[in-house]
């Protein structure tokens, strides 16, 4: 029997052995994700007020799609170089191409103007539908069986379900408050069809992102790369948002005139630092600990927007909004933990599960 003073000496010294190691690696992990979806909130409400003043969102999504790329890059070379193929091949190009049309240019574009239309707390909830909706598109193509008879099938319908639920009690029980939206004689029918519009651009933001999210995962099966993947995806993208600018606008340009280009200039490159060390932590944590594990702080990044939007652009939350979330953080836990557990094999151990986890689910959870 072991006295307490030679616990003690034993617990201390395990600190500083593969267990504490191990503590610290969690520790950082956790404090790590919580600021990656704290900063993505903090994104989505400071650049609300430079589209509200009129910054152009093509242009946005243009330059910032294309800073990302660069600082991204250095990751791509240092990690992930002796992953390149000697030789590209047209299929994996073309799926360069829709992922970059889907995955960076519609789904960016659509989620500003959405978040324009609507609030950002809102534009960042909404994307929380996509494990559900990821689901049902890989069930549609036969990607992943859906057995009614299963009960984490069963699960992972309720939990679409319920995110469905909760996405459309925040769509339409939320109350426009939003100043930026009063823009007319007729302010009441202007918000209201503003908010519809905008709600339903989130929606579809979401589907672009589920449907480019499935592609991903066949993409990464035989180029497992996805620091190159996404410097090469955010390049392509951004010069086909440039090209669309061109095309629609004649011109690349910022937007309305009263708008500082050094300002722009300033929130681009500091968000695309940011979400370059966001996307290199997140790559790494799911090295670590798997999809699952990382997608489950995604709720945090809607706490977040809806504290930082009541702060800095002074918006209200109606009760039946609060409730959605709630409603779209469950569907999304049930979907996860359904997703985690489907397919394992009772006795498997957690180093099992996590191996298993990172090899067969990264590309879609991800």
């Amino acid at each position: 029997m072991t006295c307490q003073h030679c616990s003690h000496h034993g617990s201390t010294a395990s600190s500083f052995g593969p267990n504490g190691k191990k503590e610290w690696d969690d520790a950082i992990i956790i404090i790590g994700l919580v600021a990656v979806q704290i900063s993505n909130a903090a994104f989505m409400v400071f650049v609300a007020p430079l589209l509200s003043q009129g910054l152009n969102p093509l242009f946005l999504v243009c330059f910032g799609s294309l800073t990302t790329a660069v600082f991204i890059l250095p990751f791509a070379i240092l990690f992930e170089r002796k992953k390149w193929p000697s030789r590209l091949k047209p299929a994996l190009m073309v799926k360069f191409i829709f992922l970059a049309l889907g995955g960076v240019s519609f789904f960016q574009v659509l989620m500003m103007i959405g978040m324009k239309k609507t609030s950002p707390s809102i534009a960042v909830a909404l994307p929380n539908l996509a494990p559900g909706i990821i689901f049902i598109i890989a069930v549609s193509f036969r990607f992943e069986k859906a057995d009614l008879m299963c009960f984490y099938t069963r699960a992972k319908v309720l939990g679409t379900l319920l995110c469905l639920s909760g996405a459309i009690a925040i769509s339409f029980l939320q109350i426009p408050s939003n100043p930026m939206l009063h823009k007319s004689d007729s302010p009441q029918i202007d918000i209201h069809s503003d908010w519809i519009f905008g709600c339903l651009c989130l929606l579809a933001a979401v589907l672009v992102v589920s449907c480019s999210t499935v592609l991903q995962a066949e993409t990464m099966i035989h180029f497992p790369a996805p620091f190159t993947l996404c410097s090469v995806t955010s390049f392509i993208g951004a010069g086909f948002t440039a090209l669309f600018q061109v095309v629609m606008e004649g011109k690349i340009d910022m937007g309305s005139p009263s708008i500082k280009p050094s300002s722009v200039a300033s929130f681009i490159l500091v968000g695309s630092v940011t979400s370059s060390i966001c996307i290199a932590f997140n790559t790494w944590a799911v090295k670590k600990k798997g999809p699952v594990m990382v997608s489950m702080f995604s709720p945090i990044s809607t706490v977040g927007s809806a504290i930082l939007s009541a702060i800095y652009l002074h918006q209200t939350f109606k009760y039946g909004s609060i409730i959605g979330m709630i409603l779209l953080s469950c569907g999304l836990y049930i979907v996860l933990w359904a997703k985690k557990k489907e397919g394992v094999v009772p006795g498997t151990t957690n180093e099992e599960v996590s191996k298993r986890d990172v090899d067969t689910e990264r590309p879609l959870l991800n």
